[in-house]
């Protein structure tokens, strides 16, 4: 495994680790409040997202990183 790609893919098990603890969270907490069983249905809500999480991050990571780089790019070439 090239060092890109070993890069990638560990940048793409934390962030989607960090945003899936995060959002699995807030919308489970938004839905039910803070219950009794809050903690089981955030573990619940969290192991059924971070594999699309994962996915998400692996495929559009570099599109969105060009497209940043793009919009960067422009905004400093401006007056």
């Amino acid at each position: 495994m090239s060092d890109v790609l070993r890069l990638r893919c560990v940048f793409a098990f934390l962030m989607s680790l960090v945003m899936t603890l995060l959002m699995s969270a807030w919308v489970t907490w938004l839905n039910i409040g803070l219950q009794a069983d809050f903690l089981p249905r955030w573990r619940h809500a969290f192991f059924a997202a971070w594999p699309v999480a994962f996915c998400a991050v692996m495929l559009f990571a570099p599109r969105v990183q060009l497209m940043s780089r793009a919009i960067v790019t422009r905004l400093v070439r401006r007056p």
